[in-house]
């Protein structure tokens, strides 16, 4: 179609970003007006191709820009096979998603990849087709509808970095088109990657070590930064980036709201560097940013970025040039399980502190566990002065929430332990960290209750920072490890699987069965997050301060916003602790709905406060 016979709309919105991009564009990849001209048109037959319902749902959400900012926002991480069997099982259980409050549903990859050289589906073989067993695009599309007339919004992953060495694009390279290995890091000899080598680091340095692989059908050298099955695309060349952005607004038409840019910081490579969050990789993601809210302004971008806050809050750009809409906040997660094994929460202290320093414009994503590992990206430095050194305190922290310590009950394993770097992560269910399956096998009662009371002041933290709280499915009935992945030959290498085990739906039952675990952990979780979509304090706009309780044991937060003052305090001792602080007002404790005067507040072992005032 000619460009004058466009769409009002649309050539409206490019307008809006038409000489930025342009401007983006060329510069990234040396004036090239036609590879540019391709990408305008495309992004015109995608926008054509978007929905009425989706452009109506465009629309809506562009009236009220920060939808996805209130405080009644509550995600939920799942693996489709493991939640319900199949996108059309998710679809079936929607209404349970509902009874826990969810409205963010995070669906894990699920698009076709190959079996046993998948890594969790992050090796895809082809973007636009879902893993058979799991459903079809029109599976996808009529569970996004659904979850659109719940008022829900659905998040899928989108791999950017790679693909699986089975995509039509990898076969083709494979068998020696050079259009095709244009599209990946194809070399000859090894004399260039050797020099790759030299500065970037290794991601798997154990199951995976090198950041190239052998091709032996084409006779070169490959680049494989994550996994040899996994190729690294090369976004030097536009043809790349047009494709994969195409990609992307494909599944934006299926009715995804939110896109996940899995490993981002990657994406662009250079020699002499370490390949990780070079100043092209900003330049791809605003203008895809771009491109979203020129084909569906409904959808937000979700970074994943999991390194330090110095390198994470760039990927929010800037106010007038922002890239991702919102950010995972890995370093709180990391620094929670960390004050989970020390009992000592200045650490914890230092680091909301960055965090609350940061613009109220910036969205993170909160969470206690997800699919991945917990990854000890400390502030070492800071912990110096505590005399902990790198090395073995990561060892600490393992040997602690793993159950090796006398008195530690988490029951956790390492992953990619690297005896060399000492660089071991953890892997675990919040439940079976917070020692819930060490108490049930020993039928310690007193234990068990400990620990339950850990496991819910643990999801009163996080709800209580701004962003958006995400569960990971299970977490709302404390579902214990799966340590069956060890029988299982595609999974054994890899401990991560054991926190993804199937979802218990007999568990599940059991939440509506007095006095166990299932129902006190998912009445608690419920009555809180009731209890914050109630409460305009613990809206992302609030202001928020760490609160000094002079006790060690003790993380104190306030958050003001509109006249409601909340003090919540969290005890991260196994033993009662008081709170040595003096707040003149007269607050309500929220979860008793009782008068307490906040002086020298005791908190039982595990416990924690919401107290709220009103001026």
């Amino acid at each position: 179609m000619e460009k004058k016979n466009r769409d009002k709309t649309f050539t409206d919105r490019l307008s809006v970003y038409y000489d930025e991009l342009k401007w983006l564009y060329c510069e990234l990849y040396n004036n090239d007006m036609r590879a540019f001209d391709y990408f305008t048109d495309m992004l015109y037959e995608y926008y054509c191709a978007r929905s009425k319902e989706l452009k109506m749902w465009d629309e809506a959400r562009d009236v009220v820009k920060d939808w996805f900012t209130g405080n009644e926002m509550l995600g939920m991480l799942m693996y489709t096979n493991c939640f319900a069997g199949n996108l059309k099982g998710v679809k079936k259980h929607l209404d349970y998603l509902q009874e826990c409050g969810i409205n963010y549903v995070h669906l894990m990859p699920l698009l076709e990849s190959p079996a046993g050289r998948s890594d969790g589906g992050y090796a895809v073989a082809d973007f636009r087709k879902v893993q058979p067993e799991l459903g079809t695009m029109v599976d996808l599309a009529k569970l996004a509808m659904d979850c659109h007339g719940r008022g829900m919004s659905l998040c899928l992953d989108f791999v950017m970095n790679h693909t699986s060495e089975e995509h039509e694009w990898a076969r083709r390279a494979r068998a020696g088109e050079k259009e095709y290995q244009d599209r990946y890091f194809f070399y000859d000899n090894w004399d260039e990657p050797n020099e790759y080598e030299k500065t970037v680091p290794q991601v798997f340095p154990q199951t995976a070590p090198g950041n190239f692989s052998w091709c032996p059908e084409a006779g070169k050298v490959v680049m494989t930064t994550f996994y040899p099955y996994q190729w690294d695309l090369n976004y030097h060349n536009p043809t790349v980036f047009n494709d994969m952005t195409a990609n992307m607004l494909f599944l934006c038409n299926q009715g995804v709201d939110i896109i996940r840019l899995d490993a981002v910081p990657y994406v662009w490579k250079e020699l002499h560097t370490t390949c990780r969050n070079l100043p092209q990789v900003h330049t791809l993601v605003r203008i895809m940013r771009i491109a979203a809210e020129i084909v569906c302004p409904g959808t937000l971008l979700l970074g994943e970025v999991v390194m330090e806050p110095s390198k994470v809050v760039p990927y929010f750009g800037s106010v007038e040039k922002p890239e991702c809409h919102m950010l995972y906040n890995v370093t709180t997660m990391a620094s929670t399980w960390h004050t989970v094994a020390t009992k000592d929460v200045r650490l914890m202290k230092h680091q909301l502190g960055t965090v609350f320093a940061l613009p109220k414009e910036y969205v993170f994503l909160n969470y206690l566990r997800c699919h991945d590992d917990i990854g000890w990206g400390l502030d070492y430095e800071y912990l110096k002065q505590f005399g902990m050194e790198e090395a073995a305190h990561k060892k600490f922290l393992n040997d602690c929430l793993a159950g090796k310590i006398y008195g530690c009950d988490g029951r956790g394993e390492l992953y990619n332990d690297d005896p060399k770097l000492k660089d071991a992560r953890l892997c675990g269910t919040t439940a079976s960290l917070c020692g819930i399956e060490a108490a049930e096998y020993e039928a310690d009662a007193a234990k068990l209750e400990r620990s339950i009371r850990l496991d819910i002041m643990l999801h009163a933290f996080l709800l209580t920072q701004s962003g958006i709280p995400v569960l990971y499915s299970g977490d709302e009935i404390g579902q214990l490890n799966d340590y069956t992945y060890h029988a299982d030959r595609h999974k054994k290498d890899d401990s991560r699987y054991l926190h993804r085990g199937n979802l218990s739906w007999k568990s599940v039952g059991n939440r509506k069965k007095k006095d166990t675990r299932e129902n006190k952990i998912f009445t608690a979780l419920g009555q809180l997050t009731k209890l914050r979509a109630k409460h305009r304090v613990f809206e992302n706009a609030a202001d928020t301060w760490i609160i000094e309780a002079w006790n060690d044991h003790i993380l104190g937060i306030g958050r003001y916003y509109r006249g409601q003052k909340l003090i919540a305090l969290f005890n991260f001792n196994d033993a009662p602790e008081t709170a040595w602080i003096d707040e003149k007002e007269e607050f309500i404790n929220l979860v008793t709905g009782e008068l307490e005067d906040v002086k020298d507040v005791v908190i039982p072992g595990y416990g924690f406060k919401w107290l709220l005032t009103e001026f």
